[in-house]
């Protein structure tokens, strides 16, 4: 079975040594962090592969599963996959039936609540019992770990990982959290998504075993912990023993709620990946920060290296794939850990001989997994072309280029910054594609860490362009904090917003959806207080801090307005703002995301000569939502 790595809020990464790479989430027993893993151990190989009968079967819960014996599961060879289903188990009866089970794991209504699990153990005790339960504990010899912690980057550090190993010639498995469109993205073989008919066979072999040893002291897993589970079982890999290479990536103030509300505190827990004499790099921090991390590192015996951030010197004229100056920093750390990783496990001469020193150049395998590693949701640029007449082959010239979407789910005060950064670069055309390939009815165009509808190169003169901003955020993030940091960035590379478009996103926090799961209907007696709480944030920053606003927007709902938005206010001038008279010119409040994105098309349809440019942050759930209506 192939690699796996992961992105987004901090995982596990595994690689086998011609096998399969992961990532994912595990805590032990001194840190408390997510983080993320990459690891190698031998494929299973297995001349005789038993036969496989599913049996379907509707178990307490009332969820359609398929049995498949533990013995058949230990004998898959990574290779083999049997997909025989019982006649009467359609597999997307049984898949809509696997999202249901994972919704039933989730464990809190929204983020910041805590986690009611229930039975008599703690986290850690329950997953070693699980672990038993699911037979892995017999499977971790040959292990080989690269574990990544930090705030920001980690998934972005593994997937470069992933990418340099992939292309040093192992076969690679990625975990990944969260998922953005469908939960088969969080399981990816060889690049790729995980089939859904192999998905399912592990799912209900996991879920059957899992919720027959159901106890009152001991429920099912919650949803994280549980696909936590599923990808060690779907990697052939098991609990995490003592990693060869730790790394820790930029450190910020995000996940306080858990893990501390100063900078010290959560670099404490970020270091307690750190494994006695095993070797760890980090890139710089702040002093508050990478005093605790050395003074972690001295107590362990740990040789701690500080990377610096790659120079582009060394690609060879290649550019890294994932946009923004960010990314060589954690381009440096992913070198130095591919580097480490391949070393401690002997395959470093075998690939690359004596060659030892990386600081003039580096090996071919390691340029090119730099400059076609992917994560999508991050920096990712996605032209619609919904709304013109094109082919499956190509776009025509006139047909693209009216209706922009830059999606990145940037949700902490950092991470604002570095999305400011790119957004303003973007728009101003520093950024091209390089090559494209055909995805059904539209063009998807990769280059730089974008992905693009449409292939041809465009005069960036000929639109009038808007800028306008679709945001979105969990409840327990800080408006106050996130926007201005926002604006000021962006402002500062002379990029204004001229709209900003408050929605709520289509995604809840307590239901597990596919790319296949019905699209909510419009539901206009939605709450909408949270989002017009953040058109009050919005307004008060750019008008000053006006009372007005507070009394008007807090009292006047203003629904009627927010269902049916007119066309005009997309040109209208920001002077003719007037919060005493209900009236804002900057800012909207739109019921539903479908809503929001059929008035943004409406918009180009009446007006060929300009050009939206949407920025899409606050919340990764709001850019799977949005790839999600842009993909269908």
């Amino acid at each position: 079975m192939p690699p796996l790595t992961s992105s987004v809020d901090a995982l596990l990464m595994n690689v086998y040594t011609n096998t399969l790479l992961k990532c994912e989430r595990f805590e032990v027993s001194h840190f408390h962090d997510r983080s993320v893993h990459l690891f190698t151990n031998k494929t299973w190989r297995s001349n005789n592969v038993p036969a496989f009968r599913g049996t379907s079967h509707l178990n307490r819960r009332g969820y359609r599963s398929t049995k498949i014996s533990s013995q058949v599961m230990e004998q898959m060879q990574s290779n083999v996959f049997v997909k025989e289903y019982s006649e009467d188990l359609p597999v997307t009866s049984s898949y809509e039936s696997a999202m249901e089970a994972l919704s039933s794991l989730i464990t809190r209504k929204k983020r910041g609540e805590r986690s009611s699990v229930g039975g008599k153990y703690g986290k850690l005790e329950r997953m070693s019992i699980y672990l038993k339960i699911l037979g892995l504990e017999e499977k971790i010899g040959g292990l080989k770990i690269i574990h990544v912690a930090g705030t920001k980057g980690k998934g972005s550090t593994c997937t470069f990982c992933e990418a340099i190993l992939r292309e040093c010639g192992f076969r690679t498995g990625l975990f990944t959290s969260p998922h953005l469109i469908d939960v088969r993205e969080r399981f990816r073989i060889n690049g790729l998504d995980i089939t859904e008919d192999r998905f399912l066979l592990y799912f209900w072999n996991c879920w059957n075993q899992l919720e027959e040893m159901v106890t009152e002291d001991l429920p099912m897993p919650p949803l994280f912990q549980f696909l936590t589970l599923l990808a060690l079982k779907i990697f052939v890999c098991e609990q995490i023993k003592e990693p060869i290479v730790c790394g820790i990536t930029s450190l910020g103030m995000d996940h306080v709620e858990a893990l501390g509300n100063t900078l010290g505190q959560i670099a404490s827990h970020k270091a307690g990946i750190f494994k006695p004499h095993i070797p760890a790099f980090v890139v710089a921090q702040l002093s508050e920060a990478m005093d605790v991390i050395q003074e972690v590192a001295r107590g362990l015996a740990v040789p701690l290296e500080v990377v610096a951030p790659l120079d582009c010197e060394k690609m060879d004229g290649l550019k890294l794939s994932l946009s923004g100056d960010h990314q060589f920093i954690n381009a440096g750390l992913a070198v130095s850990l591919s580097k480490c990783w391949l070393q401690r496990t002997g395959n470093w001469e075998k690939l690359f001989g004596k060659q030892d020193n990386l600081e003039s150049n580096l090996p071919g395998a390691f340029r090119r997994g730099l400059s076609t590693a992917h994560l999508s949701g991050r920096a990712q640029i996605v032209y619609d072309t919904s709304l013109k007449s094109c082919n499956s082959s190509k776009v025509s010239e006139s047909s693209c280029g009216d209706l922009i979407f830059y999606l990145d789910g940037a949700h902490s005060p950092e991470s604002m910054e570095v999305c400011g950064r790119w957004f303003s670069s973007a728009v101003k055309g520093k950024q091209k594609a390089s090559s494209c390939f055909t995805v059904e009815n539209m063009v998807q165009v990769w280059g730089n860490g974008h992905l693009q509808y449409g292939t041809e190169k465009r005069d960036k003169s000929y639109k009038i362009s808007k800028q306008i901003l679709l945001f979105n955020c969990m409840e327990v993030r800080d408006p106050q904090v996130l926007l201005p940091k926002l604006v000021s960035t962006c402002a500062s590379s002379g990029t204004h917003f001229s709209k900003a478009l408050f929605v709520p996103s289509m995604s809840t926090y307590d239901r597990v959806t596919s790319a296949a799961s019905v699209i909510p209907a419009d539901n206009f007696s939605r709450d909408l207080s949270w989002q017009f709480s953040l058109q009050r944030h919005w307004e008060k920053m750019i008008h000053g801090k006006d009372t007005e606003v507070d009394t008007v927007i807090d009292t006047e709902p203003k629904m009627d307005a927010a269902k049916f938005l007119p066309y005009e206010f997309l040109y209208e001038d920001a002077s003719h703002c007037s919060p005493v008279e209900n009236h804002f010119a900057c800012s909207a409040v739109i019921p539903s995301l479908p809503l929001a994105i059929d008035w943004l098309r409406d918009c180009v349809k009446r007006n060929p000569s300009v050009r939206i440019q949407v920025l899409v942050t606050g919340s990764l759930h709001l850019v799977g939502d949005v790839l999600k209506l842009l993909k269908r």
